[in-house]
Protein backbone atom coordinates (compact mmCIF):
# COMPACT_ATOMS: atom_id res chain seq x y z
CA UNK A 1 0.00 0.00 0.00
CA UNK A 2 1.02 3.57 -0.56
CA UNK A 3 2.80 4.55 2.78
CA UNK A 4 0.87 8.08 2.66
CA UNK A 5 -2.46 5.93 2.24
CA UNK A 6 -1.46 3.55 5.13
CA UNK A 7 -0.81 6.34 7.62
CA UNK A 8 -4.31 8.31 6.83
CA UNK A 9 -6.27 5.07 6.75
CA UNK A 10 -4.44 3.48 9.80
CA UNK A 11 -4.70 6.87 11.95
CA UNK A 12 -6.68 6.45 14.98
CA UNK A 13 -7.44 9.07 17.83
CA UNK A 14 -5.17 8.71 21.23
CA UNK A 15 -5.87 9.82 24.53
CA UNK A 16 -3.13 7.84 26.49
CA UNK A 17 0.28 8.55 26.03
CA UNK A 18 3.87 7.14 27.25
CA UNK A 19 5.71 9.59 29.80
CA UNK A 20 8.10 10.47 26.97
CA UNK A 21 8.40 13.60 25.66
CA UNK A 22 8.52 14.62 22.15
CA UNK A 23 12.35 15.85 21.08
CA UNK A 24 12.53 19.19 19.46
CA UNK A 25 13.32 17.84 16.44
CA UNK A 26 9.87 16.22 15.87
CA UNK A 27 8.14 18.99 16.94
CA UNK A 28 9.37 21.40 14.86
CA UNK A 29 8.87 18.43 11.72
CA UNK A 30 5.22 18.60 12.78
CA UNK A 31 5.19 22.09 12.89
CA UNK A 32 6.58 22.68 9.50
CA UNK A 33 4.35 19.96 7.97
CA UNK A 34 1.36 21.97 8.87
CA UNK A 35 3.02 25.41 7.65
CA UNK A 36 2.99 23.26 4.64
CA UNK A 37 -0.44 22.55 4.51
CA UNK A 38 -2.87 24.31 1.51
CA UNK A 39 -4.21 27.99 1.91
CA UNK A 40 -6.51 30.45 0.72
CA UNK A 41 -4.37 32.73 -0.91
CA UNK A 42 -1.36 31.56 0.08
CA UNK A 43 -2.17 33.94 3.28
CA UNK A 44 -2.09 31.30 5.99
CA UNK A 45 -5.28 32.79 7.95
CA UNK A 46 -4.14 30.68 10.89
CA UNK A 47 -2.01 31.07 14.00
CA UNK A 48 -0.30 27.91 16.18
CA UNK A 49 0.04 28.31 19.97
CA UNK A 50 2.43 25.59 21.45
CA UNK A 51 0.84 25.34 25.08
CA UNK A 52 3.91 24.83 26.79
CA UNK A 53 3.11 26.00 30.33
CA UNK A 54 1.58 22.76 32.37
CA UNK A 55 -0.96 25.59 34.50
CA UNK A 56 -2.36 26.54 31.05
CA UNK A 57 -2.88 22.59 30.25
CA UNK A 58 -4.20 21.78 33.24
CA UNK A 59 -6.72 24.66 33.00
CA UNK A 60 -7.58 23.30 29.53
CA UNK A 61 -8.06 19.89 30.95
CA UNK A 62 -11.21 21.46 32.66
CA UNK A 63 -12.50 23.76 30.44
CA UNK A 64 -12.49 21.25 27.30
CA UNK A 65 -15.25 19.04 28.79
CA UNK A 66 -13.30 18.21 31.90
CA UNK A 67 -10.85 15.30 30.40
CA UNK A 68 -7.66 14.88 32.37
CA UNK A 69 -5.58 13.76 29.21
CA UNK A 70 -5.22 17.11 27.82
CA UNK A 71 -3.03 17.62 30.76
CA UNK A 72 -0.76 14.66 30.68
CA UNK A 73 -0.36 15.01 26.69
CA UNK A 74 3.39 16.08 25.67
CA UNK A 75 2.37 17.98 22.90
CA UNK A 76 -0.40 20.31 22.99
CA UNK A 77 -0.63 22.77 19.80
CA UNK A 78 -3.76 25.15 19.64
CA UNK A 79 -4.79 26.54 16.16
CA UNK A 80 -6.16 29.46 15.68
CA UNK A 81 -8.31 30.78 12.83
CA UNK A 82 -5.97 34.35 12.41
CA UNK A 83 -7.23 37.42 10.84
CA UNK A 84 -5.81 39.75 13.22
CA UNK A 85 -2.88 39.76 11.66
CA UNK A 86 -3.76 40.73 8.15
CA UNK A 87 -6.07 42.88 9.56
CA UNK A 88 -3.50 44.53 11.74
CA UNK A 89 -1.15 44.36 8.68
CA UNK A 90 -3.98 46.47 6.54
CA UNK A 91 -4.12 49.27 8.89
CA UNK A 92 -0.23 49.47 9.13
CA UNK A 93 -0.22 49.99 5.50
CA UNK A 94 -2.67 52.60 4.84
CA UNK A 95 -5.74 50.73 4.14
CA UNK A 96 -7.88 53.10 5.84
CA UNK A 97 -6.70 56.02 4.13
CA UNK A 98 -7.00 54.36 0.63
CA UNK A 99 -10.56 53.70 1.64
CA UNK A 100 -11.07 57.44 2.45
CA UNK A 101 -9.36 58.80 -0.62
CA UNK A 102 -11.77 56.32 -2.87
CA UNK A 103 -15.03 57.28 -0.74
CA UNK A 104 -15.35 53.47 0.26
CA UNK A 105 -15.87 52.43 3.66
CA UNK A 106 -13.20 50.41 5.24
CA UNK A 107 -14.10 46.58 5.18
CA UNK A 108 -13.47 44.58 8.41
CA UNK A 109 -13.27 41.21 9.49
CA UNK A 110 -16.98 39.84 9.02
CA UNK A 111 -18.39 35.79 8.76
CA UNK A 112 -16.89 34.54 5.13
CA UNK A 113 -13.55 35.97 6.74
CA UNK A 114 -13.96 33.49 9.99
CA UNK A 115 -15.40 30.84 8.30
CA UNK A 116 -12.34 30.95 5.55
CA UNK A 117 -9.61 31.00 8.41
CA UNK A 118 -11.20 28.05 10.22
CA UNK A 119 -10.50 26.11 6.78
CA UNK A 120 -6.71 27.30 6.77
CA UNK A 121 -6.70 26.21 10.21
CA UNK A 122 -8.39 22.83 10.33
CA UNK A 123 -6.46 21.98 7.21
CA UNK A 124 -2.89 23.02 9.08
CA UNK A 125 -3.84 21.00 11.95
CA UNK A 126 -5.13 17.65 10.06
CA UNK A 127 -1.16 18.45 7.85
CA UNK A 128 0.62 18.35 11.00
CA UNK A 129 -1.62 14.96 12.25
CA UNK A 130 -0.50 13.20 9.91
CA UNK A 131 2.89 13.86 9.87
CA UNK A 132 2.80 13.17 13.93
CA UNK A 133 1.43 9.97 12.75
CA UNK A 134 3.49 8.88 10.38
CA UNK A 135 6.43 9.63 13.09
CA UNK A 136 4.79 7.28 15.24
CA UNK A 137 3.36 10.29 17.14
CA UNK A 138 -0.43 9.50 17.81
CA UNK A 139 -2.84 12.73 18.34
CA UNK A 140 -6.28 13.68 19.29
CA UNK A 141 -8.61 16.19 18.29
CA UNK A 142 -10.13 18.25 20.81
CA UNK A 143 -13.01 20.43 19.43
CA UNK A 144 -14.12 21.51 23.18
CA UNK A 145 -12.00 24.47 23.02
CA UNK A 146 -14.45 26.73 21.00
CA UNK A 147 -16.33 26.00 24.64
CA UNK A 148 -15.98 29.00 27.35
CA UNK A 149 -14.31 31.17 24.54
CA UNK A 150 -14.41 33.92 27.41
CA UNK A 151 -12.16 31.98 29.44
CA UNK A 152 -9.68 30.69 26.02
CA UNK A 153 -9.41 34.45 25.02
CA UNK A 154 -8.18 35.43 28.17
CA UNK A 155 -5.94 32.59 28.77
CA UNK A 156 -4.18 33.10 25.74
CA UNK A 157 -4.96 36.67 25.47
CA UNK A 158 -6.60 36.29 21.79
CA UNK A 159 -7.10 39.43 20.19
CA UNK A 160 -11.09 40.04 18.51
CA UNK A 161 -9.96 38.45 15.16
CA UNK A 162 -8.67 35.77 16.24
CA UNK A 163 -10.67 32.43 17.41
CA UNK A 164 -9.24 28.97 19.03
CA UNK A 165 -11.40 26.54 16.31
CA UNK A 166 -9.47 23.39 17.47
CA UNK A 167 -6.47 21.81 20.16
CA UNK A 168 -4.91 19.12 19.06
CA UNK A 169 -2.91 16.60 21.67
CA UNK A 170 0.20 14.63 20.45
CA UNK A 171 2.12 11.67 22.14
CA UNK A 172 3.70 8.49 21.95
CA UNK A 173 0.98 6.07 22.18
CA UNK A 174 0.68 3.40 24.98
CA UNK A 175 0.99 -0.37 24.05
CA UNK A 176 -3.03 -0.63 24.84
CA UNK A 177 -3.61 2.21 22.72
CA UNK A 178 -1.43 1.17 19.77
CA UNK A 179 -3.45 -2.60 20.08
CA UNK A 180 -7.00 -0.60 20.22
CA UNK A 181 -8.57 -1.70 17.12
CA UNK A 182 -10.08 1.51 14.53
CA UNK A 183 -13.38 2.65 14.53
CA UNK A 184 -15.44 1.91 11.29
CA UNK A 185 -16.76 4.60 9.41
CA UNK A 186 -20.14 4.88 7.86
CA UNK A 187 -20.81 3.65 4.08
CA UNK A 188 -19.74 5.33 0.59
CA UNK A 189 -22.58 5.67 -0.53
CA UNK A 190 -24.01 7.25 2.46
CA UNK A 191 -21.61 10.03 2.67
CA UNK A 192 -20.50 10.56 -1.30
CA UNK A 193 -22.75 11.55 -3.70
CA UNK A 194 -22.89 11.84 -7.70
CA UNK A 195 -23.11 15.78 -8.67
CA UNK A 196 -26.26 17.05 -6.48
CA UNK A 197 -26.52 16.19 -2.65
CA UNK A 198 -29.04 13.31 -1.26
CA UNK A 199 -31.30 13.50 1.76
CA UNK A 200 -31.28 9.52 3.40
CA UNK A 201 -34.73 8.24 3.98
CA UNK A 202 -35.51 5.47 6.54
CA UNK A 203 -34.35 2.62 4.74
CA UNK A 204 -30.97 4.67 4.18
CA UNK A 205 -30.72 5.21 8.06
CA UNK A 206 -31.84 1.39 8.80
CA UNK A 207 -28.64 0.25 7.09
CA UNK A 208 -26.34 2.86 8.11
CA UNK A 209 -26.88 2.78 11.44
CA UNK A 210 -27.53 -0.93 12.11
CA UNK A 211 -23.79 -1.85 12.99
CA UNK A 212 -24.46 0.49 15.20
CA UNK A 213 -28.03 -0.36 16.81
CA UNK A 214 -26.84 -4.19 17.14
CA UNK A 215 -23.94 -2.56 19.47
CA UNK A 216 -25.39 -0.39 21.66
CA UNK A 217 -25.66 -0.26 25.00
CA UNK A 218 -28.63 -1.23 26.39
CA UNK A 219 -29.62 -1.00 30.20
CA UNK A 220 -28.83 2.20 31.07
CA UNK A 221 -29.98 3.46 28.07
CA UNK A 222 -33.30 2.04 27.97
CA UNK A 223 -33.75 3.06 31.38
CA UNK A 224 -34.00 6.48 30.01
CA UNK A 225 -36.53 5.84 27.08
CA UNK A 226 -33.45 5.49 24.70
CA UNK A 227 -33.77 2.74 22.34
CA UNK A 228 -32.01 3.65 18.96
CA UNK A 229 -28.85 5.40 18.21
CA UNK A 230 -30.15 8.82 16.86
CA UNK A 231 -31.92 9.52 20.62
CA UNK A 232 -28.89 8.27 22.04
CA UNK A 233 -26.13 10.38 20.01
CA UNK A 234 -29.19 13.35 20.57
CA UNK A 235 -28.86 12.78 24.27
CA UNK A 236 -24.77 12.11 25.07
CA UNK A 237 -23.69 14.53 22.37
CA UNK A 238 -25.78 17.48 20.42
CA UNK A 239 -28.18 17.88 23.37
CA UNK A 240 -25.40 17.45 25.97
CA UNK A 241 -24.22 20.53 27.87
CA UNK A 242 -21.35 20.74 26.53
CA UNK A 243 -22.38 21.13 22.94
CA UNK A 244 -25.42 23.23 24.37
CA UNK A 245 -21.80 25.60 26.13
CA UNK A 246 -20.11 25.30 22.85
CA UNK A 247 -22.90 27.05 20.88
CA UNK A 248 -23.41 29.86 23.14
CA UNK A 249 -19.71 30.15 23.06
CA UNK A 250 -19.21 30.91 19.45
CA UNK A 251 -22.44 33.17 19.49
CA UNK A 252 -20.12 35.18 21.46
CA UNK A 253 -17.24 34.64 19.82
CA UNK A 254 -19.47 35.98 16.58
CA UNK A 255 -20.49 38.54 18.39
CA UNK A 256 -17.49 39.90 19.27
CA UNK A 257 -15.85 39.10 15.57
CA UNK A 258 -18.77 41.07 13.38
CA UNK A 259 -19.92 43.52 16.34
CA UNK A 260 -19.19 47.25 15.94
Amino acid sequence: MNPVMEVILNRKSVRAYEAMPIAGKEVDEILRAGMRAPTAGNMMLYSIIHVRDQAAKETLARTCDNQPFIAKAPLVLLFLADYQRWYDYFMLSGAEELCRERGESLRRPEEGDLFLACCDALIAAQTAVLAAESMGIGSCYIGDIMENYEIHRELFELPRYVFPICLVCFGYPTKQQQERPLTTRFRKDFIVFDDKYRRLDGRDFKVMFHDMQEQMPRAGDKAKGVDNVGTMIYLRKFGADFSREMSRSVRAMLSAWVGG
